[in-house]
């Protein structure tokens, strides 16, 4: 999700020189607006005090970051146990009445399923740098999702391979170690000012932004709005 930009962006870019790539995975991968989150979002609609699907959605994803930004050595729990407590949350505040197992495994299906955006396979085909997917979603649906698409990473850095979620420092930390790399030596690229940008910023790595849906512009970081304009 994006927040602050201004029109504009920049083309033209080039993975020359980078010793990896490091990959956020919800948003700059996959769709988030796919069918089994529509069903997801349609059905805490249809069964809480929450008025539109777009309300459920602002109420969701806001639950979902404030919890990542706790998630932390003995704060961190995984994304099934944050579904859980989320669905908790629901209950208790939005009037949430529904299946919650229905609705829990319908999120673990938007993990493994939610499908790519069409410029990603051809990037990882032409990419000649390694790349890295680093995510806070649990390591056993990545793999699923991956295995799934075809897709075959240098690594996978999850958040719990490290008990912290983007935006802590600890998981690109944990990335460069992977990748053998130093913070110059890597560009990341992310669909969020804060998980992404600002996080990999925080460590010396240079942030590519992708703006999907409208033109953006951040001061002094690269904008692109598809995979297909870096080289």
């Amino acid at each position: 999700m994006s927040t602050s930009t201004r029109f504009g962006y920049m083309t033209e870019l080039s993975t020359k020189g980078s010793k990896a790539i490091f990959l956020d995975y919800t948003g700059t991968m996959v769709k988030e607006d796919e069918p089994y989150t529509r069903e997801l979002l349609g059905y805490f609609f249809a069964h809480s005090d929450l008025k539109t699907p777009q309300e459920a959605l602002r109420v969701v994803w806001g639950k979902i970051k404030e919890m990542e930004a706790q998630c932390k050595g003995e704060q961190f729990i995984k994304k099934d146990e944050m579904t859980d407590r989320i669905l908790a949350w629901c209950t208790a505040h939005c009037g949430l009445k529904g299946d919650l197992d229905y609705m829990h495994d319908t999120w673990r299906k938007i993990w493994v399923h939610a499908p790519l955006y069409e410029d990603v396979k051809p990037f990882f085909e032409r990419t000649q740098v390694p790349i890295y997917v680093v995510t806070n979603d649990d390591l056993i649906y990545i793999q699923e999702s991956l295995q799934e698409k075809g897709l075959c990473p240098a690594g996978i850095v999850a958040a719990e391979l490290v008990n912290a979620c983007k935006p802590h420092r600890e998981i690109f930390e944990k990335a460069l170690e992977m990748a053998g790399a130093k913070p110059e030596e890597v560009i990341h690229i992310g669909d969020s000012v804060t998980s992404d940008v600002e996080a990999a910023q925080a460590v010396g790595i240079t942030p590519i932004y992708i703006s999907r849906t409208a033109p953006a512009q951040l001061e002094g970081v690269r904008v692109i709005r598809s995979l297909a304009e870096i080289e």
